[in-house]
């Protein structure tokens, strides 16, 4: 007999396995270890300028970074503007200030590029949420529509509930965003009211 399992297979019984948590704690743990796993393939996905940027941002916003600098501005500065030495840039420093501009340059840009990269992971992750907000809404819709059949098999009539039967209709998003957009308008309108020409 053979011992391959067929991917379905293995899908299926890591969903069943997904779903026999016995405690808060197995789920809170199990949704931890999913948003992991979701980071470590976000991160396997970077190409080779993402992870260079993202170290070079990450180094910038460090301590180390600031201690580096002081102590470089320190020597070069007490160097050229100290007597008994030979100064290379002599005040106002014009070789420094030229350095730091340029240096100045490329950070923001690695910044930049990091931030860019940090914006797509986070639109992925709305996309995600709006995905799983939708699915459970049409879950919860339709486990009300299958609670009410019920509820009329055992003669437990619901139908004189006006809220029930609102919660069972399908929420439509755009409606939503209509709502959400006449919101800010109706409140932008307010305070255009409100404050003197």
């Amino acid at each position: 007999m053979s011992n391959h399992h067929h991917p379905a297979n293995k899908s299926t019984e890591a969903q069943a396995g997904y779903r026999k948590s016995e405690t808060g704690e197995d789920v809170t743990r199990q949704n931890v270890q999913a948003m992991r796993q979701l980071e470590d393939a976000a991160m396997a996905r970077r190409t080779g300028a993402d992870r260079v940027a993202s170290a070079i941002a990450r180094f910038c916003g460090s301590m180390t970074f600031v201690w580096i600098h002081v102590a470089l501005f320190t020597a070069w500065i007490g160097y050229n503007a100290l007597p008994g030495f030979k100064p290379f840039d002599p005040y106002p420093f014009t070789f420094l200030t030229l350095v730091v501009s340029l240096e100045a340059i490329f950070l923001s840009t690695f910044i930049l590029i990091s931030q860019n990269y940090d914006m797509r992971i986070s639109e992925r992750r709305n996309q995600l949420d709006l995905q799983i907000n939708l699915l459970a809404e049409q879950e919860n819709t339709k486990a009300l529509q299958m609670l009410e059949r019920i509820a009329k098999k055992v003669g437990a009539h619901v139908n004189d509930d006006p809220q029930v039967r609102a919660l069972e209709e399908a929420t439509r998003p755009e409606a939503l965003v209509e709502q959400i957009e006449e919101a800010y308008r109706t409140e932008t309108q307010a305070k255009s009211r409100a404050d003197p020409p």
